[in-house]
C-alpha cells in the first residue's frame, strides 16, 4: 500500500551508539514475526546508519533496506510524531523475522497517528521485494488489526493505495477491508475495515 513512493540511499558504517534495553522496545508477536515498535531512537539510528539499526533490533538489514514507502520523508515524520510520548505505537512497526541467532528485517507495516476524532486510524506498509508474496504484509496487517481494535478508540482501520496495486489490494482484502471511494489524494483509493464489536 502506498508503495508507489520510493525508498532513499542510506549511508552504511559502524556506530558507537549504545542498544537499547530489550524491556524498553515494544513488540508484538504474530505467527512468524515480531513487531517491534519504532520509538525515536530507532529512527534515528535507522538515519544513522544499517549498523546501529541493526544493532538496536538485533536484526539482520537486507542490503535493499528500507523498503519502499519507508523513504526519508516519512522516517522525519515519524521522529517529530514520536516526540510525544502518546503516540507510542501509532507510527511505523519494523517488522522482524526469524529466531534469536538468525533474525532479518522484512518490511514495515505502521499507523499514521492516532486515532482521529471518529476513531478512524490509517494502516501502511511495505515488505522489502524478495520478501514479498510470502504473506508477510497481510500477517503484519492482521496482527496490527488485533492490536489497534484492542483500543477502545479505535472504531476504524482504512488504508489507501493506487488501484493498479493490486497485490496491496489483496493485502487488504484479506483482512476484511472493503472499498470506500476515492482516496485523499487524486487517483488514490480508500479501503477500510470497522472494528469487529461494530460490523
Amino acid at each position: 500500500m502506498g508503495s508507489y513512493q520510493m525508498g532513499w540511499r542510506k549511508k552504511r558504517g559502524r556506530s558507537n551508539r549504545k542498544p537499547p534495553a530489550r524491556s524498553t522496545l515494544r513488540t508484538v508477536e504474530s505467527r512468524r514475526m515480531t513487531l517491534v515498535a519504532a520509538t525515536s531512537e530507532l529512527i534515528s539510528a535507522d538515519l544513522e546508519s544499517a549498523a546501529a539499526l541493526q544493532e538496536m533490533l538485533s536484526a539482520r538489514l537486507p542490503e535493499n533496506w528500507p523498503p519502499e514507502l519507508y523513504e526519508l520523508r516519512s522516517m522525519k515524520y515519524a521522529l517529530r510524531q514520536l516526540a510525544d510520548p502518546s503516540e507510542q505505537g501509532w507510527s511505523f512497526w519494523y517488522l522482524v523475522h526469524g529466531q534469536p541467532k538468525d533474525r532479518e528485517l522484512v518490511g514495515i507495516c505502521g499507523f499514521k497517528g492516532r486515532p482521529d476524532t471518529r476513531g478512524s486510524i490509517e494502516i501502511s506498509y511495505s515488505v522489502l521485494t524478495q520478501f514479498r508474496n510470502q504473506g508477510y504484509a497481510s500477517e503484519a496487517v492482521e496482527r496490527l488489526l488485533t492490536w489497534a481494535f484492542s483500543h477502545q478508540s479505535v472504531a476504524e482501520v482504512s488504508a489507501e493505495t493506487l488501484p493498479h496495486l493490486q497485490q496491496s489490494i489483496r493485502v487488504m482484502k484479506k483482512n476484511g477491508f472493503e472499498y470506500t471511494g476515492m482516496g485523499s489524494e487524486q487517483g488514490v483509493v480508500r479501503y477500510a475495515v470497522k472494528r469487529p464489536d461494530a460490523r
